[in-house]
């Protein structure tokens, strides 16, 4: 086989930014060219990307894509390019890889197996190709293939699996291929990044090249593309069971290419990075492409102190500084659309407060300690701060209402009630800073707390984006500790000292997140096995009996507390502000778990638990 160079390329794509996607991936040709690579890879649906939903249905979205594909051509003298787009053919729409030779299209790769769980969607959009089968389309005024199709460079013949069909083991599209004695599969992607997945993917890619004998070669896509899914713009190579080359992920470029010759040697394997590290790459990612997509001036955050509203503080700082770090200042605030670089000896603090206003809201049940951690974080960022009390606003919301129902409002008698408002309160006057600073709210509220509804809907659920919503407590609450001494954030001091509590009750009263409801640690244990494995609760009962070191009894009362505080919750999970997803699962109905609104609660369910 000819030593040739091929590469992968990832590219940061947006749902109708036709210039733009058409622009980028001009530039990761460029760029391929100037490595010398003769076969270019890009990802699955690099053309349109991947989260343009609906807008596949239409018969002028498929139909542009073509046109973008056609500008392509004058760029691809010289070398081969491999293009995700949609193609329709009559009323069906098909997933496809363009492969471009010297500037002719040579054919249409269609994809095989649709992506039907968790995030995805794909048989709303997509019809699966059928394997072996191949017609012809006109584009340019030429007959064109389009199916099951392989091509040949020099002497390397090579193949597709795009994404899914990767991933479906005994009909896979690489078994075909293997038997067509390909020397080289391509993989072009979109596949969303979850904490952890990227050993999965590692797995695959090198369990591929050793059953097909052959390189195999992996391109995702980059970046918070549409809101809530994240690529993390992976590239791979393994050859006959060993990895060959991994580029570091999660990039706040714009393209990167990776280039590799086809031999069986080491090119360069980026390191796996913790979740802890993950999660603070991914959310930092996120929030810099869904602030400068919405064409927004930056954030802003009701800063309370407490474990979630820090966690996301920390995050845009982290945006700042790692944006910086690899972009340098100067491309970073143009990208930021900062229009003026900073002046001060600490450009990031400078950022951070140009782009992030925090604000404490007191009431007379918050706390000195409270207070004094998020002052302390905001100054140790360099986060824009302000504080002020609702106490007069509350009353007067009060005061409103005892008037009308002829009563007054008690602890006792109104607990919800009096807690609620004080949250509620806190949004307009938040809002009103987001508005006039042309940012975007960000809410607080976490997984765990969406799980059982402990959230007040239009109080910590107020927001343009959810950073935090996919990821549970348990998990914030370790990472910030992580966070202190590993990301040398020292404002955190303050915050992990303190226990988690929404401080709406009197002091008096004690009030703990983990006393109102169960521990984190516990919640998580029972989600993963409700949500993520939809387990009945008998099953969780009788898997976490043996796993927990709990009385049975409270067991079982955590348990019936989880599922009827889940189940009359819905409502709010359906209101939630857009989140990203970041780990394995998530509880947004409009992304991974769909649960009815109305329901029967469990109860048969739960009634077995007291059988026993």
């Amino acid at each position: 086989m000819s030593s040739i160079k091929i590469a992968g390329a990832t590219v940061n794509q947006t749902p109708l930014d036709w210039s733009g996607n058409l622009n980028r991936i001009i530039l990761a040709i460029e760029e391929a060219k100037k490595q010398e690579a003769e076969i270019l890879c890009l990802p699955e649906l690099a053309i349109t990307g991947y989260g343009s939903e609906d807008l596949f249905l239409s018969y002028w979205y498929p139909k542009k894509a073509l046109a973008q594909l056609a500008l392509l051509l004058p760029h691809c003298k010289g070398i081969t390019v491999a293009v995700g787009l949609p193609v329709r053919i009559q009323d069906k729409v098909y997933n496809c890889a363009a492969v471009i030779e010297n500037g002719t299209v040579k054919g249409f790769v269609a994809k095989q197996f649709m992506a039907i769980d968790g995030v995805h969607y794909e048989f709303r959009w997509f019809t699966p190709w059928i394997a072996n089968e191949v017609v012809e389309i006109e584009f340019l005024g030429q007959q064109v293939p389009l199916g099951d199709l392989t091509f040949h460079h020099k002497n390397i013949h090579y193949g597709f699996e795009i994404c899914e069909d990767a991933w479906r083991e005994n009909l896979r599209p690489g078994l075909s291929l293997y038997e067509r004695k390909v020397d080289l599969i391509f993989n072009p992607s979109a596949s969303h990044f979850a904490m952890g997945k990227t050993q999965l993917r590692k797995e695959l890619v090198e369990e591929s090249s050793a059953s097909f004998d052959c390189y195999y070669c992996y391109a995702n896509l980059l970046g918070n593309e549409a809101g809530r899914m994240i690529f993390d713009g992976e590239i791979l190579l393994a050859k006959s069971g060993e990895l060959l080359s991994r580029n570091r992920l999660l990039s706040f470029e714009d393209y990167q290419v990776n280039s590799f010759y086809l031999e069986p040697k080491i090119q360069g394997i980026a390191p796996v990075n913790s979740k802890n590290e993950e999660f603070v790459q991914a959310s930092a990612l996120a929030l810099f492409d869904y602030m400068r997509k919405s064409k927004s001036s930056g954030f802003v955050l009701s800063l309370s102190g407490g474990a979630d509203s820090s966690s996301v503080a920390i995050l845009v700082a982290e945006m700042v500084k790692r944006g910086i770090d690899e972009l340098g200042l100067e491309i970073f605030t143009k990208k930021a659309g900062i229009k003026k670089l900073p002046t001060s000896k600490d450009p990031e603090k400078e950022l951070v407060g140009q782009l992030l206003t925090t604000a404490y809201q007191g009431t007379k049940n918050s706390s000195e300690d409270t207070f004094s951690s998020a002052e302390s974080l905001a100054k140790s960022i360099g986060a824009t701060f302000y504080h002020w009390d609702i106490d007069e606003e509350v009353q007067s919301y009060t005061a409103k209402i005892e008037k009308a129902i002829g009563r007054k409002l008690t602890w006792e008698q109104d607990d919800i009630t009096l807690q609620n408002i004080q949250a509620r309160t806190r949004s307009p006057i938040i809002w009103m800073l987001a508005n006039i600073n042309n940012a975007l709210l960000l809410a607080t509220s976490n997984r765990s707390e969406g799980d059982v509804g402990y959230t007040t809907m239009d109080g910590d659920t107020s927001g343009s984006i959810s950073p935090i919503a996919a990821v549970d407590k348990y998990f914030i609450l370790n990472w910030l500790r992580w966070a202190e001494k590993s990301l040398n954030r020292e404002g955190l001091a303050k915050v992990n000292a303190l226990q988690p509590t929404a401080e709406l009750r009197p002091q008096e009263r004690t009030q703990t997140d983990e006393k109102d409801l169960m521990p984190y640690a516990v919640i998580l244990e029972i989600e993963k096995l409700a949500i993520r494995d939809r387990r009945s609760p008998m099953d969780i009962y009788l898997i976490l009996s043996e796993e927990l070191e709990l009385e049975h009894d409270i067991l079982k009362n955590y348990i019936k507390k989880f599922f009827r505080l889940w189940s009359r919750n819905q409502w709010k999970r359906e209101r939630f502000a857009p989140s990203f997803h970041l780990d394995e699962f998530n509880v947004d109905p409009k992304t991974w778990y769909r649960f009815p609104i109305l329901s029967g609660g469990f109860a048969e369910e739960l009634a077995q638990l007291d059988q026993l």
